[in-house]
């Protein structure tokens, strides 16, 4: 088998993160199955079926340890939450880094921290408080890079902490902490006063001087602002701390204890906890898909459940001396937590014809979450019997847990009373959304995002055609039966946009039940979502059991990795021919900004059709002190080049906020507090050409509205001229704008007569 017939010659998008993800070097695709496999011939059969499919670190990483690479296979971690004290905080900022540098991602949580203004004995008298240590949290983790990706960072804060309201108000500002994800770990206490519109009391003690600090709030008050922000900008989540803690294998072990979650919030896990992840595919158990005879077939499913167990002790066993903290060896090694999870939920609902979220499709997630447990607990005792329980493995303690409890046969409770357990936590739900996407399936237990997209081709003849680009479980239906309107398509194809709260919660809640550790989930509403509905929503997933919840809201200020509308793009001219370029003529409109970068100044000037507002050309030049100026010249002439040819704005920005952080431009940041947003020059410059080129779109968009009554001449179509005859790209004076000459060495304006040699 190669690569095309395992994922389908049509699906490039899947072979693209196969290769770029997944594959090492130039290795193929049966090397690829026996170095992730480790040669279990059985998980290997299920991964060539597309039932299961490792962790990501996994697919990645495992057996490179034997090339002398630094690896790990574990996608997340919980660092030890950082004591009130500099050194503990600095210590926990070490830690992310090198577990980052393993590729690994971490979740940490800030609630022993003093809140600002606690008294402390140093020369700042008061502390500036936990939310001011989240941003040094936060450049640590988009200074590592991951070859090619960034770490991800979780941060929790108690809701008791008196620093959370400034916690939640913090990523209101988008240009702050945005290499991390923050929740709230909201008690069962605060929502009772929630629901009683009660007082609530925000207390911290220091240890070290004994200063109380408490402070009232209403609690529905805070709750409304929790939801409100949420509703706004996609965070904080909110973490059901209660029933993270209540509901799993270990909640009767007084010795155990949970110190943070992940970054996407489905593993709570210990101080140097650490959790190996892996999905099954539900929607490759369902036996003659889209017809009346369908069924799940769970005979094959408890096997794959079995083989999945074994393989991720495999991978625990094998990956033990791996991983990049001393403390996190001896968690793991203590522990031993695994999580197996799911993905292909709504496709499998699909093939069954059941729509997700009624009462028959959470009756049969209900049956396949309770099976699917049940497997695991009993696949992991029997690990138990042959290889011995985890370390701190208690029995007793375990049966008598209510999650044991409701989620064991007699069978399986008699194996766990003769051998113990081999993991202290087994299932898991994960986004799974690089995993789904390369199988072309639903990522986790999501509904279906849309039926489908909506692309555009650009005609050399000037005329724009959109078609539809359906989801594969929709294509795959219409083709089977012949449908050529997707508007003919039964019921059950609902979407995330179309589904009901309540029931997208409902089938979270049934999930959970059955989940010892959590589910990543993150609940998809249209714009016209309200924030009355957004408390409602946050209520109801309290009601239901939920471990945590958070959603995302279709148009709100924190820009999505999905959407169904597709943005014009305004670009410099259309039918452009190969190595045609817009001339650019002398009635352009020019703006200016000036950028601190970490080397100093750095001057941009960006020119714009007056029709239109498509980009043109940039001209970059540094001030006193900054940077390099041939790379600014270099630089000018890349985006202007792009920009005529016909690179749309929004294109070539992205490039640029793909460069990565500049140490300098981080340590500036960090110290004099006065840089311009970005993490680099490139990106810094990116951010200002996407801010001028808004305020030119504004300003267009004024001016016709001024101009809807009179009739308006027809904007001239742009010019193409060969490469060849483009005219020479120049660098402007920093002080003036005027063009600067190179002579003998130096940079001289003849206008105003600033100078700068090399």
């Amino acid at each position: 088998m190669n690569v095309e017939e395992w994922l389908g010659s049509e699906n490039r998008l899947g072979m693209d993160i196969w290769n770029k993800k997944y594959r090492n070097e130039q290795e193929d695709f049966e090397s690829w199955i026996t170095r992730i496999s480790g040669g279990n011939e059985e998980i290997a059969k299920y991964i060539k079926e597309k039932k299961f499919l490792f962790g990501g670190r996994i697919l990645s990483n495992r057996g490179l340890d034997k090339q002398g690479k630094k690896v790990t296979y574990s996608n997340c971690y919980v660092v030890e939450p950082p004591k009130d004290n500099i050194e503990s905080i600095f210590d926990c900022a070490k830690k992310l880094a090198r577990t980052y540098s393993y590729g690994g991602g971490c979740g940490v949580d800030i609630s022993e921290l003093s809140p600002r203004g606690a008294k402390i004995n140093n020369a700042a008298k008061e502390t500036s408080g936990a939310v001011s240590f989240m941003e040094l949290y936060s450049l640590v983790t988009s200074l590592i890079g991951q070859n090619g990706r960034r770490g991800a960072l979780m941060i929790s804060i108690d809701c008791s902490h008196p620093d959370v309201p400034e916690f939640i108000e913090l990523k209101t500002d988008l240009e702050k902490v945005n290499t991390a994800n923050i929740s709230v770990r909201i008690h069962e206490d605060f929502m009772e006063a929630v629901k009683k519109n009660e007082e609530y009391c925000l207390h911290y003690t220091r240890e070290e001087t004994g200063q109380v600090i408490e402070r009232m709030v209403n609690a529905r008050e805070l709750f409304h602002r929790i939801t409100e922000t949420n509703w706004d900008y996609a965070e904080p989540g909110a973490l059901f701390w209660d029933r993270i803690t209540g509901w799993n294998l270990l909640s009767n072990t007084k010795e155990f204890s949970y110190a943070g979650v992940n970054p996407c919030a489905e593993e709570p896990l210990p101080a140097g906890g650490s959790c190996l992840l892996g999905s099954i595919n539900l929607s490759a158990f369902v036996e003659n898909p889209f017809t009346e005879n369908a069924y799940f077939d769970f005979e094959e499913f408890k096997h794959c459940v079995q083989a999945s167990v074994r393989a991720l002790n495999e991978v625990l066993e094998e990956g033990l001396p791996l991983h990049p903290l001393p403390e996190q060896r001896e968690s793991v090694s203590q522990w031993r937590q695994i999580g197996l999870g799911i993905m292909g939920l709504a496709d499998a609902l699909i093939k069954l014809g059941l729509t997700y979220g009624e009462e028959d499709a959470v009756s049969v997630c209900d049956r396949i979450g309770f099976v699917m447990a049940d497997t695991a607990i009993a696949a992991s005792a029997r690990l138990a019997k042959e290889l011995g329980a985890f370390p701190k493995c208690k029995v007793e303690e375990i049966m008598e847990t209510p999650y044991f409890l409701a989620n064991t046969t007699e069978g399986t409770k008699e194996l766990v009373r003769k051998y113990g357990l081999r993991n202290s936590q087994l299932l898991t739900i994960a986004p799974t959304g690089t995993l789904s996407t390369m199988l072309g399936i639903s990522g986790g237990i999501e509904p279906i995002y849309a039926n489908y997209y909506e692309r555009k081709t650009e005609s050399l003849h000037g005329e724009d055609v959109y078609y539809k680009v359906y989801t594969k479980i929709v294509k795959d239906f219409m083709e089977e039966h012949k449908v050529s309107d997707d508007r003919l398509l039964p019921d059950y194809f609902v979407t995330a946009m179309t589904l009901d709260y309540h029931q997208r919660i409902d089938m979270q809640s049934i999930w959970q039940r059955h989940i010892d550790a959590s589910i990543s989930s993150t609940v998809n509403v249209p714009s016209g979502f309200t924030v009355e509905e957004t408390e409602n929503l946050y209520l109801y997933a309290f009601e239901q059991g939920l471990k945590g919840i958070t959603i995302f809201r279709d148009g709100c200020k924190r820009v999505g990795i999905l959407n169904t509308k597709e943005t014009k793009k305004i670009t410099a001219g259309e039918g452009l021919k190969r190595g045609e370029i817009i001339l650019v003529t002398d009635d352009v409109v020019g703006k200016k900004r000036k950028l601190i970068t970490g080397c100093g100044s750095l001057h941009c000037i960006a020119l714009f059709d007056p029709h239109t507002g498509a980009l043109l050309e940039t001209y970059l030049s540094k001030g006193s002190t900054g940077g390099c100026n041939n790379f600014m010249v270099g630089l000018s002439r890349m985006i202007s080049i792009s920009a005529r040819g016909g690179i749309d704005i929004e294109t070539i920005v992205d490039q640029l906020n793909s460069s990565g952080s500049c140490p300098s431009y981080t340590a500036r940041k960090v110290t004099r507090k006065d840089t311009s947003k970005g993490a680099c020059c490139p990106m810094a410059v990116g951010k200002a050409l996407m801010d001028m080129y808004k305020e030119m779109q504004a300003e267009l968009a004024q001016k016709q509205q001024a101009n809807e009554t009179v009739k308006v001449k027809k904007a001239p179509k742009p010019k193409a001229v060969p490469v060849t005859e483009s005219s020479e790209i120049k660098t402007y004076c920093p002080e003036c704008g005027e063009p600067l000459n190179f002579e003998e060495g130096c940079n001289i304006c003849k206008n105003c007569g600033w100078s700068k040699c090399h």
